[in-house]
């Protein structure tokens, strides 16, 4: 086992978990996405399959016959179910994308990831704001699955490239990543057990009121009057599921309060729907009542700590992520001090 502190460059399986409930940070838009495309001179004469690929690059060939062969790809008008069917230039068509926990549906992108920790079973990443976790409507290429696919060439083999929970895109700090299936089943069962210790620094509005720490326990579904945000439901009203955040006041001043949040349960939104909730939205955080200050436009959120037992060892791993320098920016501007975290 070794211990890493450098910035590095870096047939289908089903997903054994629900994703959106295994981190704070699922998105709740997880959709298809219909994209139009048009047969140009270059592609004039070719396969579907090949065109397709030049013009629908984010995918790989492979997966994109199996859209083909599953009828949601559409050339004039009509359903094109066979992937070596010839191709015209000027003819028009679109494709449905869908979001898929198969590795091997997305191609690997080279990009630059700080590691905190590697060995043979998993890694930790300490995720920028920014970077999308897995590809979905609007970000099918440039995430986070893509850079691991490039950085490690068995991931192709594993359910979402090894990731087993998931940040917010505008969400900073720390994720483990399995490097094979033992070790992201054995992860999955961590999580899903609550074994897994995920902490959180968050800036918030308004000067924090009463006592040090608030348990909020509040389940979590769809918001019903509007499918793009999360909300805080009755379950005997609307579908969701319970949710448990305990937070703790770190610092407060006359602008707002930073707080620690650690996860008892990891709901999509959780910090952000409970923080919003008990009157303290995130600062930048416009989906739930947050606004831009102190230089923040984003979630002021970073998931600063990370402590589990490692799933084939048995070894105890704790790992701390500082936070990034523009929520320290922001945290100093209002006088916030976040070091007893």
């Amino acid at each position: 086992m070794k211990q890493v502190h450098s910035i590095i460059s870096t047939p289908p399986l089903q997903a054994p978990f629900d994703l959106a409930d295994a981190e704070d940070g699922a998105d709740p838009a997880d959709a298809s996405e219909w994209r139009s495309f048009l047969i140009g001179p270059a592609e004039h004469g070719q396969r579907l399959d090949r065109a397709l690929a030049v013009l629908v690059p984010e995918l790989s060939r492979s997966y994109l016959q199996q859209l083909i062969q599953a009828g949601v790809v559409e050339l004039q008008g009509r359903a094109a179910t066979k992937a070596s069917a010839t191709v015209r230039a000027g003819e028009a068509g679109r494709i449905e994308i869908r979001p898929t926990p198969q590795s091997q549906a997305f191609k690997p992108e080279p990009m630059v990831l700080r590691v905190v920790h590697e060995d043979a079973h998993l890694r930790v990443i300490d995720k920028p704001a920014g970077l999308v976790v897995h590809p979905a409507p609007g970000h099918w290429s440039g995430t986070l699955l893509n850079g691991l696919l490039a950085l490690d060439p068995q991931a192709v083999m594993l359910p979402r490239a090894g990731i087993v929970h998931r940040l917010d895109r505008d969400t900073s700090g720390l994720m483990v990543v399995a490097r094979t299936r033992a070790a992201m089943d054995a992860l999955v069962a961590l999580i899903a057990a609550r074994d897994v210790t995920r902490q959180y620094i968050a800036m918030a509005h308004k000067p924090w009121q009463g006592a040090a720490g608030r348990q909020v326990d509040a389940p979590i579904g769809r918001d019903p009057r509007n499918r793009l945000r999360m909300a805080a439901v009755d379950l005997e009203r609307h579908a969701g599921k319970a949710a448990r955040t305990w937070i703790e006041r770190l610092d407060s001043t006359a602008q707002g309060c930073v707080v620690r949040c650690t996860l008892e349960t990891g709901r999509t939104h959780q910090i952000r729907v409970h923080m919003a909730l008990i009157g303290h939205p995130l600062v930048g955080d416009g989906l739930y009542g947050g606004a831009p200050a102190a230089g923040m436009t984003r979630q002021a959120l970073h998931a600063f700590r990370l402590a589990f037992v490692h799933p084939v060892t048995g070894k105890a791993m704790e790992f701390r992520a500082p936070p990034p320098s523009d929520l320290v920016d922001a945290l100093q501007a209002w006088g916030l001090d976040y070091n007893r975290a």
